[in-house]
């Protein structure tokens, strides 16, 4: 996929005019009307006239994401001017036309997701010409150059608090955490950046624990450590430190590292969403999540890479 830098963008650079700061309340309508290129040119519009098989290879992809919609959404038609008869139906269009006029921002986030899973699925079975990579990749600019804070990472839309961040811990440990002897700890990272994004934080506090815990686990049944399977994260951390995961000679140094990872990870759960909230509803601040998820991410590139580093 090729992004274009035309005359107006160098402008618009030099100017300053792109945004600093991420927003995550609307897509605008010049984003909506990149995205439906994007999916033009890469799984293209269908047509009802389709009596040669060259004419309908997208069309039961599309057909299969219009009906996913239709069905979690609790509708029978995207549009109200969508023909009744899904023999007349143009499914493209009709995606497109729904995706335009949604203002809802997690409605409008779970369209892209959808297609482009759709769109995966095609290519991959019907365009070998076109590489995933590469349309996941202008997605990501796109979103970047309207300051919208959402990335497509490991099938799913997540929230981007910081660019920086973004790129030096947390994809990092999307890629690590996407071999398979990972899987459990890369599905609750995920869960954990779902919650996030739909501001569920204490939600997103247990899933870090858990993707936390998760990754020491599998490094210590690998390693065949002797470690009580049902022990605390404190007790991972403690049985990694006596496995060497951290050099001994950085013993010292690194002395306060299981206050670390036990007090910005563990203990925020343990205290805000761990437990029963009783009578005092406990809100979670956006900003001890934020910290928590990027914190998390770090922590499982250290321990991966560390693990890796054994051998």
């Amino acid at each position: 996929m090729v992004m274009h830098d035309l005359y107006f963008k160098r402008q618009k650079q030099l100017r300053g005019e792109y945004p600093d700061i991420y927003q995550y309340e609307e897509l605008p309508e010049t984003l909506k009307i990149q995205i439906i290129h994007i999916w033009n040119e890469t799984i293209g519009e269908d047509s009802v006239y389709n009596n040669r098989r060259s004419n309908s290879l997208n069309r039961e992809y599309l057909q299969k994401c219009h009906n996913i919609l239709c069905k979690e959404l609790g509708v029978f038609k995207l549009n109200r001017d969508d023909r009744d008869n899904e023999m007349h139906i143009l499914y493209f269009k009709s995606i497109s036309l729904y995706f335009l006029k949604e203002s809802d921002i997690e409605k409008i986030l779970s369209v892209i997701e959808l297609m482009l899973k759709i769109i995966h699925s095609f290519i991959k079975r019907h365009n070998n010409t076109i590489k995933i990579t590469d349309v996941i990749s202008e997605l990501n600019q796109r979103f970047r150059e309207h300051g919208v804070g959402y990335q497509y990472e490991s099938d799913q839309i997540v929230r981007v608090d910081s660019e920086f961040i973004h790129a030096e811990a947390v994809k990092p440990a999307l890629q690590l955490l996407s071999n398979p002897m990972y899987k459990g700890a890369q599905e609750e990272f995920l869960k954990a950046h779902e919650h996030y994004r739909h501001s569920r934080y204490d939600a997103a506090l247990t899933d870090c624990l858990k993707s936390f815990e998760s990754t020491m686990k599998i490094i210590i049944h690998k390693r065949s450590w002797v470690c009580d399977k049902n022990a605390t994260s404190k007790r991972l951390v403690d049985c990694c430190l006596a496995n060497e995961l951290i050099p001994k000679f950085w013993t010292d140094q690194f002395n306060s590292l299981s206050n670390i990872l036990t007090s910005s990870i563990g203990t925020p759960r343990n205290k805000l969403s761990g437990h029963g909230k009783g009578n005092d509803e406990i809100e979670v601040p956006e900003h001890l999540i934020q910290y928590v998820l990027h914190m998390t991410a770090s922590t499982i590139v250290f321990l991966i890479k560390a693990e890796e580093s054994l051998d």
